[in-house]
C-alpha cells in the first residue's frame, strides 16, 4: 500500500488539480506504483467515467464506475484499480479532480459533509442532477487550465467557487444521506480528534477532556449525527483501520495492534473479534480470498512474533 501525498503542479492552483484518467495513471507511473496497486491518498479524490468502465474498490467495498458516475475517495482511504473483467473492454476515460481538505472554506466543508464517507459508491446523479453537474465540472476544468486573463489569487479564487460548487451538488445528489446532524460542531471536533488520535487514545474520557466537553455531551452529539456513540465512533475508526492494514499491508497481526495502540496481542485479538466476529487472522484470510496466512499472523498465545 502506497501512501499519496498531494501533488505540486507548477503554475496550478496549489491546494486543487484536474487531470484526466491517462493523467492520473502516469501520475502513479511516475512514483513507481502499479496502476492496480493500492494507494492511500491524503486527499479527496474525485474521478468521473465519460466513456467505458472503471472497475474499482474503495477500502474495503468493490464496485464499476460507468459512464455518468462518480467515484468520491476520501483522504485516508485505499483505492485500488481492477483490471477489466472483459478483455475487450479498453479502459475507461474521464476526469479526476485532487483536492486539499483545507482548499475549500469552513462552510462548504460542513455543508458538504466533507468528513464523512460517500453515502454509496459510485455516485450516480439522477437524469435531472446530472447537467447541473456536468456543467460545472466543465466550467471548473476550464478555469482550471486557463492560466492567463487573470491575477493569480482572482484565479484561485475562482477555481475554489467552482469546486465548492461541484462538491455541493455532489453531497446532495437526489436519494443522498439527508440523516439530521445536531450538534454538528461538537461532533466535528470530537471526529477530527479521533482522526487525528485514535492510534493512541481509545478512551472516550481522554477526547472529552482534551476538547473540554464532558463524556455525556460527546455521547449526545455522536448519537445525534451518526447514530453511534462516541465510544462507538472511536471503536469504528479502529475497526476500519485495522481491515486496511491487515488487507493491503503484510505486517503482522501483532504488528497492527501495536500500531494503533493496543497493548499487546490477546488485547488487540479479543477487541477486533468482538467488533467483527473473526479474528485479525481469520479476517486477512477471508478478505484476501486466496487461504493464504501471513508468517507471523496468528495471535492465539502472547507471544507472536512482530515486525516493522
Amino acid at each position: 500500500m502506497a501512501d499519496l501525498p498531494f501533488p505540486t503542479t507548477p503554475g496550478g492552483p496549489p491546494g486543487v488539480e484536474v487531470t484526466d484518467l491517462p493523467g492520473w495513471a502516469d501520475r502513479l507511473r511516475a512514483l513507481g506504483i502499479a496502476r492496480d496497486a493500492p494507494v492511500r491518498p491524503a486527499f479527496h479524490l474525485l474521478v468521473t467515467v465519460v466513456e467505458g468502465r472503471l472497475p474499482c474498490a474503495v477500502d474495503l467495498t468493490e464496485c464499476t464506475v460507468d459512464a455518468g458516475q462518480w467515484l468520491w475517495v476520501r483522504p485516508g482511504q485505499i483505492l485500488r484499480l481492477r483490471e477489466p473483467h472483459d478483455p475487450a473492454d479498453t479502459g475507461a476515460t474521464g476526469t479526476a479532480v485532487l483536492f486539499q481538505p483545507g482548499f475549500l472554506d469552513r462552510d462548504t466543508v460542513t455543508a458538504a459533509h466533507l468528513d464523512r464517507r460517500a453515502w454509496r459508491l459510485p455516485l450516480a446523479p439522477a437524469p435531472e442532477a446530472e447537467p447541473p453537474v456536468t456543467r460545472t465540472l466543465a466550467l471548473l476544468a476550464d478555469e482550471y487550465h486557463r492560466l492567463r486573463g487573470l491575477p493569480l489569487e482572482v484565479h484561485v479564487e475562482v477555481v475554489r467557487h467552482l469546486l465548492a460548487v461541484l462538491v455541493l451538488r455532489l453531497s446532495h445528489l437526489p436519494g443522498g444521506d439527508r440523516r439530521s446532524t445536531a450538534g454538528d460542531e461538537t461532533f466535528h471536533r470530537f471526529r477530527a480528534a479521533v482522526e487525528r488520535d485514535f492510534g493512541h487514545t481509545h478512551r472516550v474520557e481522554q477526547y472529552a477532556a482534551r476538547l473540554g466537553y464532558s463524556v455525556r455531551t460527546l455521547t449526545r452529539a455522536a448519537n445525534a449525527a451518526v447514530g453511534r456513540s462516541a465510544k462507538g465512533v472511536i471503536d469504528d475508526r479502529l475497526v476500519t483501520e485495522a481491515k486496511r492494514l491487515l488487507l493491503h499491508t503484510d505486517l503482522t497481526a501483532h504488528a497492527v495492534g501495536d500500531r494503533l495502540g493496543f497493548g499487546s496481542a490477546p488485547v488487540f485479538t479479543r477487541f477486533f473479534r468482538h467488533r467483527t466476529g473473526e479474528t485479525p487472522t481469520g479476517f486477512r484470510t477471508r478478505a484476501r480470498g486466496d487461504g493464504t496466512i501471513q508468517p507471523g499472523d496468528r495471535l492465539g498465545t502472547g507471544t507472536a512474533r512482530t515486525t516493522s
